[in-house]
């Protein structure tokens, strides 16, 4: 009796050890209500101190853009960069990503999607506008702030990959 129940207990943990990863998964994955708030909330932009205003308009540009490139890509384009959006979100929740990669950035998704010439170009448009109305909406010392930070950015990055 005793072998049986150990057999069982044993069994048990062995399942709930093999689908913990699965469930902790499927919750990260499921969207937010607050999906939308994640860049005004980290990064450069939670530095920068923006007011509610100012992140409800970021908020607007973003899913202005994400619309807007939407409209340039193919079904089989929007499907593949979705897929490789989700791999690299499953990187980083696994402590992979940055540290190990290849410094790729954010912009590495879009060069396997064999884009045109003119999807290319309406892309470089698409983000040079977002970039544009994004910087309007800060304060004089906001953007000086910012373009600090992106300096820092690049030259850590120049130290840490000297080519």
């Amino acid at each position: 009796m005793k072998r049986k129940t150990l057999s069982f207990i044993a069994a048990a943990f062995a399942l709930t050890l093999t689908a913990t990863p699965f469930v902790a998964q499927a919750q990260q994955t499921a969207p937010s209500p607050q999906a939308g708030k994640e860049f005004t909330q980290k990064g450069p932009w939670k530095k920068l101190g923006l007011t509610d205003e100012q992140k409800a308009k970021m908020q607007e540009i973003g899913r202005n853009t994400r619309a807007e490139m939407d409209k340039v890509l193919t079904p089989a384009q929007k499907e593949q960069l979705k897929a490789q959006m989700q791999e690299r979100r499953n990187q980083r929740s696994q402590g992979e990503g940055r540290s190990e990669g290849k410094g790729r950035g954010k912009r590495e998704p879009f060069a396997s999607l064999n884009l045109t010439e003119a999807q290319k170009t309406r892309i470089q448009e698409i983000r040079k506008s977002s970039k544009q109305q994004m910087e309007a909406v800060l304060t004089p010392a906001q953007r000086e702030q910012l373009k600090k930070m992106w300096e820092n950015k690049a030259s850590r990055r120049q130290q840490s990959n000297p080519q």
